[in-house]
């Protein structure tokens, strides 16, 4: 995260970057292993990496990242090319030296001063016919829409190899004040432009005509989603990151990918680290000097609950698709097998709804194996 940052952001992580991170820290490892194991190669970049360690000696995003790289290579499992941009020079001074910590450790990390954009052409040339892993955070608006589609589409492959998948910090709170102040005599049109720059258009302008509107900037993150997707020809996912429950979201985090595998993993991921996100939220409530009880605790989903409502949902969604009469692995479906509950309860209970089949006959599948994702589901044998 580049500008706008500060000392006191950089003190301990806010909640929202724990979600964030935790998020990352799930799902990049799994990225190595699915596309560059065994000993393969896998290109990674931050473009606005910040300080990397947080000064009470939490890890950032560029040491989560770091950490997975150099326990990979002592492996021999995936070996990594990391890039991390930053263009404060304050906050570049410290990345550099964390780059230079896992670099002293035989890890290819190089950290870059300046725009992001001014180091692709390097980051593309390196994951040349590689796995490459964007992950984009700025603290204000994103990239350029006709940019960003240029790497992930024009300049990178749009078949099955080399993968190419995003992780893209979409600015809710932007939108709203940008879109908030579009209509008003206090509107700056330049900003607007940005926008304009940012969403591909000026289509996003529709949404506040008639002012803000409690849920204008959803759908203008929804329909931004759409649209990257439909570009690049990637599945899109866009997941809102709130300071506590009930509240707006802060940005949306914008997951891309051409991959079942990818899809289904995100999905799990997600779910694990929304689990621990909530439960970090009840901790610091219940520990503050002036709670008088613990709100987030009150509105928190009892997530043994929520999986138990999950399941026979979960199980019609694979019957339905079942009664085509044909054999079907559930990565293949991930969406259809999930259906509302993807990226809200983890993989595992998939297996409990195939179980659940196996013992209303609906299937001879049993669920057994030790990759559900991969698992292929039978129609019952006819009788």
């Amino acid at each position: 995260m580049s500008k706008g940052t500060s000392g006191e952001y950089w003190s301990a992580p806010a909640l929202p970057s724990r979600f964030k991170h935790d998020l990352l820290s799930r799902y990049i490892p799994k990225f190595g292993g699915m596309t560059g194991s065994p000993g393969g190669q896998v290109v990674y970049l931050d473009g606005y990496a910040g300080e990397g360690r947080y000064l009470n000696g939490e890890p950032g995003s560029a040491d989560r990242v770091l950490k997975v790289a150099a326990d990979h290579q002592k492996k021999g499992a995936v070996w990594w090319t990391c890039f991390f941009a930053e263009k404060s020079a304050e906050s570049f001074t410290h990345l550099e030296a964390l780059v230079g910590e896992y670099r002293a450790q035989g890890v290819d990390a190089r950290a870059f001063h300046g725009d992001v954009l001014g180091q692709m052409d390097e980051v593309l040339l390196a994951a040349e016919g590689k796995p490459l892993f964007l992950f984009l955070d700025p603290c204000g608006l994103a990239l350029p829409f006709e940019r960003l589609v240029d790497v992930l589409a024009g300049r990178r492959s749009t078949g099955a190899w080399p993968p190419t998948e995003l992780l893209l910090n979409f600015s809710m709170m932007a939108v709203r004040r940008i879109g908030g102040n579009s209509q008003s005599a206090k509107g700056n049109e330049r900003t607007n432009e940005r926008l304009d720059a940012v969403c591909g258009g000026s289509w996003w302008r529709k949404h506040f005509a008639d002012g803000y509107t409690r849920d204008a900037d959803e759908r203008v993150a929804a329909e931004y989603s759409r649209r990257l997707g439909r570009r690049t020809g990637m599945r899109m996912v866009s997941v809102p990151v709130t300071k506590g429950p009930g509240q707006k979201a802060v940005y949306n985090l914008v997951f891309g990918t051409r991959s079942n595998h990818g899809l289904w993993v995100f999905g799990d991921a997600h779910a694990r680290a929304r689990d621990t996100w909530w439960q970090e939220l009840v901790v610091q409530e219940e520990t503050a000097d002036d709670a008088l009880f613990a709100l987030a605790s009150l509105q928190r989903p009892d997530p043994e609950k929520v999986y138990r409502q999950a399941v026979p949902v979960i199980a019609e969604n694979i019957g339905r698709l079942l009664r085509r009469g044909r054999p079907f692995r559930l990565v293949d479906h991930t969406v259809q097998v999930f259906g509302d509950y993807y990226g809200q309860v983890p993989e595992n209970v998939v297996r409990k709804a195939v179980q659940h089949l196996h013992a209303v006959g609906a299937t001879p599948t049993d669920g057994k194996g030790s990759r559900i994702k991969n698992l292929e589901v039978r129609p019952p044998l006819r009788q």
